[in-house]
């Protein structure tokens, strides 16, 4: 086994802890480094840089699916590959439009959205969507949280959507593994699925996630750091979930 196989293709050699814990670390410096340049160019995070993401983690998860069934193959497509590869695309396009945003007059998160929709849209024809069942167990699934966060109205907004993202990833995940034979390839979510049952890792995500949110804001005193942890925690959740979702949706696991 090469070492590109064993940190590049994780589903090829399987996750372990020495390897989870070099993409945590990688993971931690990269948001550091990011979110200093971000400051830097003097862009806030707020709902049009969410905007600007949204349609590269559908492109992203689209693309890995699109690995998983062997249309494509590349390191770049699998995780934490596939991370890199989204990132090379769209920040370089913030960085381009906001630069040009003075001169256009136009806001920067227009032109990368857009261009984000149209990539979004190439891999998308090569997937069928075969499992209605399976979107309507998940859809089934998912709603008890909506509704527990639309009633619960202590915690902030931005508080609610990352944990309903973080929970869509959970219950995609539940649904698959219970219902159509999918299997989890993480560490922890492995070792509580087998001990108890799939339906453990909705709770451990739930507590884990809320846990993780209100000790971010109870020590983050840099509002905008703040919400950068919560952006970085709902991409990973909405990255995900998305592709589980479409790998749900058309039985490629």
């Amino acid at each position: 086994m090469s070492i590109l196989d064993y940190f590049l293709y994780p589903k090829k050699t399987g996750y372990d802890l020495p390897k989870t814990l070099t993409y945590g670390i990688i993971f931690i410096i990269a948001i550091f480094l990011i979110f200093k340049v971000l400051r830097k160019l003097k862009i806030e995070i707020d709902k049009k840089l969410v905007l600007a993401i949204s349609p590269y983690i559908v492109f992203g998860s689209a693309i890995r699916v699109l690995q998983d069934a062997k249309i494509l193959n590349s390191y770049l497509f699998v995780t934490p590959g596939i991370y890199f590869f989204v990132f090379c695309i769209i920040f370089p396009l913030i960085l381009i439009f906001k630069f040009l945003e003075k001169k256009t007059k136009i806001s920067y998160y227009k032109p990368v959205f857009i261009i984000g929709i149209i990539l979004a849209s190439i891999p998308l024809p090569f997937l069928e969507i075969k499992n209605f069942y399976g979107i309507f167990l998940s859809i089934l699934f998912y709603a008890p949280w909506v509704l527990i966060f639309y009633f619960f109205k202590k915690w902030n907004l931005e508080n609610k959507l990352v944990t309903l993202i973080q929970m869509f990833d959970a219950t995609v995940t539940f649904t698959s593994i219970q219902f159509f034979g999918f299997s989890e390839q993480h560490i922890l979510p492995t070792f509580l699925i087998n001990i108890f049952s799939p339906a453990s890792f909705l709770f451990a995500k739930f507590f884990a996630v809320v846990l993780v949110l209100i000790l971010i804001d109870k020590f983050s005193e840099d509002k905008e750091f703040n919400k950068f942890l919560k952006l970085c925690i709902g991409i990973l959740g909405g990255a995900t979930g998305t592709r589980d979702f479409i790998a749900l949706t058309t039985l490629i696991g």
